[in-house]
């Protein structure tokens, strides 16, 4: 069996565990480029482990979100160095046991995770990476009078039309991110829903869960041009009148390890 292992940049607490994960988890370990490079060791890009069986990210939710860009649909066990941790469910103390008791299970033939669905931008000519939290469709600066003029249309019928600093789709995992940030609701990761959210809208309309295969297109209007940005990551300039499909991902991120605990991770919300 063959782990990659992705460490949180400039951490040595991350470092030193990764290192700790090569040396006793009784399989064959690589180590993301930085995180070797820091111990004097031969790495590999992050990319490439997308042909590894299991890959453990070491950090916060943004080294999670990394990662299982990357490597989707390789398995991927987020161990927690951060605050709250909604995608890591793993301590650092239990990360070399539990990575052990993955490499036992996998080649006991259990190949059984927990999936989280992701959504996926595109346009005219161009596309974005799936994203595991939320797609957001931004004006070229927020305040008053800036924003853009903005249409939803959920399986081809009309929902909202106003101007907005933008438009936020996520999914239930990324309801607890921008999405709640921006007055939209939480929802439990077991609903399979797409959670549409208006940004400062003149015209607001509710926040509105749509099927999770529902076709959402945002038609953005009335700026010089727009934004299309998946997990605050990846990006696209788009210039206005234009389209934006938004729909479920063909692939999902797969969770490995133990469940991640959603009431738990709420709790840590200040």
């Amino acid at each position: 069996m063959h782990v990659g292992v992705v460490a949180q940049q400039d951490n040595p607490r991350a470092a030193e565990l990764a290192d700790r994960i090569r040396r006793n988890a009784d399989a064959s370990v690589s180590l993301d480029a930085a995180t070797a490079a820091s111990l004097d060791r031969e790495g590999m890009a992050v990319g490439e482990f997308v042909d590894c069986d299991l890959v453990v990210s070491i950090g916060g939710d943004g080294t999670f979100l990394f990662a299982a860009r990357e490597v989707t649909p390789t398995p991927v066990m987020g161990v927690n160095l951060g605050e709250v941790g909604f995608l890591n469910a793993v301590s650092p103390e239990e990360a070399v046991e539990t990575v052990k008791r993955e490499v036992e299970r996998f080649e006991s033939g259990d190949r059984t995770y927990q999936e989280l669905p992701q959504v996926q931008a595109e346009g005219e000519g161009w596309s974005l990476p799936a994203a595991v939290n939320e797609v957001s469709i931004l004006g070229p600066q927020r305040g008053r009078n800036n924003g853009v003029g903005i249409e939803v249309r959920v399986d081809g019928q009309l929902y909202s039309g106003s101007r907005a600093d933008g438009v936020l789709v996520s999914t239930p995992t990324g309801s607890t991110a921008y999405n709640l940030s921006e007055g939209g609701p939480l929802v439990h990761p077991d609903v399979a829903t797409l959670v549409v959210t208006e940004m400062c809208a003149e015209g607001p309309m509710p926040s509105l869960a749509a099927p999770l295969d529902a076709d959402i297109v945002v038609r953005v209007e009335e700026a010089d041009h727009a934004f299309v940005v998946a997990d605050g990551r990846t990006r696209e300039r788009v210039d206005p009148p234009t389209n934006v499909r938004l729909r479920r991902a063909d692939d999902p991120v797969r969770i490995a390890g133990p469940p991640l605990e959603f009431f738990t991770a709420l709790g840590k919300l200040e």
